[in-house]
């Protein structure tokens, strides 16, 4: 999809926080993003690059329908739930819309003849990672999730390549690891209801808008004790999107792919980077590990650049402490913000 005559792609769950970055990634390459949510933790006024069209994904006629009316030539599916330890509580919730919408998706796309899917997976994937502390995960390591919410995104991976070989799609998952920061603009950016992501509780914590800062663990076989993450700013990661968009592959072809900076940042690490950029300390204390927490989960982003031609361009943690604090700023999609509530 390289051409200069670029199609329209539906992007489900595009009022989300990565969903509605690709989306404005799209816009900006020449593309019509038309973005397919019921809105149920997206937000309407996220929607600024195409089309809105209200639908569920697991209701497989009103996905053909949106992909006739637009002439709909490819799919970056987002839609899904993504609260790992809401997965443990109602895994059924999460196999039902991950899984059953993920299938329904396949089916109206096969029936109506899109054959291009970037699909939105996880790190959750590789459940404990399976290396040693300090080693960077590459794709072909051991799958094993450790919660419902991995399960469903590899269960999903294993149905578009079935698809892929049954039936000529073509599929591209990326298994990002952990999305923060927020568009330079501050036109959009993350907003979750309710917030489970290190950075913005600890940006919450700071500007006195949340109760103070828990990190869960010191005592891991990590350098400074906490757990380290990888942390890839959400305008690398849409940029990774439209890369697997348009990189060339055969019909029926299936890749997974890391996308991450390949360098981990500790719990304090980033606690420390939103201090040093509020110019004030972080209000946090120290609680047990919690179940499940890896010590480390840091990806081996190899494979992007060489099969993408992607590399991130704007992820130091200092970057995205700064842009995210910038959308803290912001007008939250008509909800009010932090710093104005602060004053």
């Amino acid at each position: 999809m390289t051409g200069t005559d670029k199609p329209a792609v539906l992007v489900t769950g595009g009022a989300g926080y990565i969903g509605a970055h690709t989306a404005k990634a799209l816009g900006e390459r020449g593309y019509r993003p038309v973005v397919f949510d019921n809105l149920s933790s997206g937000y309407e006024a996220a929607v600024r690059w195409g089309d809105l069209v209200r639908g569920d994904i697991r209701d497989g006629e009103a996905l053909k329908a949106a992909f006739a009316a637009h002439d709909i030539q490819a799919v970056i599916h987002f839609a899904g739930l993504i609260e790992v330890g809401r997965s443990t509580q109602r895994p059924d919730l999460f196999w039902d819309i991950n899984v059953s919408g993920t299938r329904s998706l396949l089916t109206a796309m096969q029936e109506s003849g899109v054959g291009r899917l970037v699909f939105s997976s996880s790190a959750a994937v590789y459940g404990q990672g399976g290396r040693g502390a300090l080693e960077t995960i590459p794709e072909e390591a051991a799958k094993a999730p450790s919660s419902p919410y991995g399960a469903t995104k590899l269960a999903g991976e294993w149905m578009i390549e079935a698809q892929c070989r049954a039936y000529g799609l073509t599929g591209v998952a990326l298994r990002y690891f952990n999305a923060a920061g927020a568009d330079p603009s501050g036109l959009i950016g993350e907003a979750h209801d309710p917030e489970t992501h290190l950075l913005p509780l600890a940006m919450a914590a700071g500007l006195g808008d949340g109760k103070p800062l828990t990190i869960f663990g010191d005592d891991f076989d990590t350098p400074d004790g906490t757990c380290l993450r990888d942390y890839i700013h959400v305008s690398d990661l849409a940029a990774a999107h439209v890369a697997a968009l348009e990189v060339e592959l055969p019909a029926g072809a299936f890749e997974a792919v890391n996308i991450g900076t390949g360098t981990g940042a500790s719990v304090r690490e980033v606690v420390e980077a939103v201090g040093h950029a509020l110019g004030r300390p972080v209000p946090h204390s120290t609680g047990a590990r919690r179940d499940g927490d890896p010590p480390s989960l840091v990806a081996n982003p190899a494979r992007a650049k060489d099969l993408l031609g992607w590399e991130p361009i704007c992820s130091t943690l200092e970057e995205i402490v700064r842009d995210a604090l910038r959308w803290e700023g912001q007008p939250r999609y008509g909800v009010g913000n932090r710093a104005a509530r602060q004053s």
